[in-house]
């Protein structure tokens, strides 16, 4: 199976265990799912541990397809990972990083291997549609991340 990579990186003012935090609050998955997607989260994962899992409902027009994700890796705050059990991909591995720099922020990375149904003739078909969905929905993403612990940093310096 031939897998593509899509790779997001952000500069993060705050240190890796805030972003890492904010990501495993109750309510994350549905701040960071952009407005434009149909998403219903079915079932929430309560953390970020090793075999938790979130279900989906995906609507594309008039059809719809359940997404079930299971969290395979975590060793906060640096990092999580996630993988597509049931799923539109073919395969999907999601890797949640936070690297702290020398200045006490984070870099946050997103990176997803993927390969869609259909092998070559996927690819083909729907490729580049993938990889620009793909680049918006986590250009979105971060840039929720970013807003939400900016005003957690200006809350705090008000206090």
């Amino acid at each position: 199976m031939q897998t593509q990579t899509f790779r997001q990186e952000s500069e993060i003012h705050a240190p890796p265990a805030a972003v890492f935090a904010w990501h495993e609050r109750p309510g994350a998955i549905e701040e960071l799912t952009p407005p434009w997607e149909r998403v219903e989260v079915l079932e929430r994962a309560r953390n970020l541990q090793i075999g938790a899992r979130m279900v989906f409902k995906i609507r594309s027009g008039p059809l719809s397809q359940l997404w079930v994700a299971e969290h395979i890796e975590d060793d906060p705050p640096l990092l999580f990972t996630d993988v597509q059990r049931r799923g539109p991909f073919a395969y999907w591995v999601h890797r949640h990083r936070f690297e702290p720099s020398a200045s006490g922020q984070t870099r946050m990375i997103d990176e997803v291997e993927y390969a869609l149904p259909l092998g070559w003739l996927g690819e083909l078909l729907a490729g580049w549609f993938v990889r620009a969905k793909l680049q918006r929905m986590f250009a979105y993403r971060h840039q929720i991340v970013t807003q939400a612990l900016s005003r957690n940093e200006s809350a705090a310096k008000a206090d």
